[in-house]
């Protein structure tokens, strides 16, 4: 077993560690709204569960350079963003609203996805998720690093929209859902085998 000392290691060999090691990660699409009305879309890996009650998610944001991106920026503006699931019908679009634009360009247009209004938020989401959640800031917590910081954000969920064909009786169909996850690098994973194990009483 090799025994490693974060603190001497570079924050690149440190990323590289975590990103190796918590895998799958669930990737969240995000839609965000500037000021100026232009629609944001990114896809984020560092992405959870927080709380069942009230229903919460948490996003961290990196911040290259110690300046917030785009997301970031517009949620600490407007307190609101949509989190959409990152699937296998959507994966290939959603990669694409990666590349790094500028504030004033949308990567929803270069993506050529679609907008739907939210029912509970002003920002609006995107039609080929099959599952997205309307969401309200909760909690934003900056958090420090030398030159790369990042940005802490917990949502709570006020509306979740989820597509018919894969829910039934409160629950989503795993398979039907597909989720796509984040590996390390450019590697993705799709659902595998699904098992169970009944837990201890």
């Amino acid at each position: 077993m090799i025994s490693i000392d974060p603190q001497k290691n570079s924050e690149r060999d440190n990323y590289k560690l975590l990103i190796g090691s918590i895998i799958p990660r669930p990737i969240a699409f995000v839609t965000t709204q500037s000021e100026d009305g232009i629609v944001n879309g990114a896809p984020f890996s560092y992405f959870n569960i927080v709380s069942s009650n009230p229903p919460m998610v948490s996003l961290s944001i990196q911040r290259p350079n110690d300046q917030p991106k785009d997301t970031a920026r517009n949620i600490y503006s407007s307190r609101e963003f949509v989190v959409h699931i990152v699937d296998d019908k959507n994966v290939a679009k959603i990669n694409e609203t990666a590349a790094s634009l500028p504030a004033t360009e949308s990567e929803i247009e270069l993506a050529k996805l679609t907008l739907v209004d939210s029912e509970n938020v002003s920002v609006p989401g995107v039609k080929e998720a099959k599952v997205r959640m309307e969401c309200r800031l909760v909690q934003a917590i900056p958090l420090g690093g030398d030159g790369a910081g990042s940005d802490l954000f917990i949502g709570e969920v006020v509306r979740f929209h989820v597509d018919e064909a894969i829910y039934e009786n409160g629950r989503i169909d795993p398979r039907g859902l597909n989720a796509i996850s984040r590996l390390a690098g450019s590697s993705y994973a799709a659902i595998g085998d699904i098992f169970s194990i009944e837990r201890p009483k």
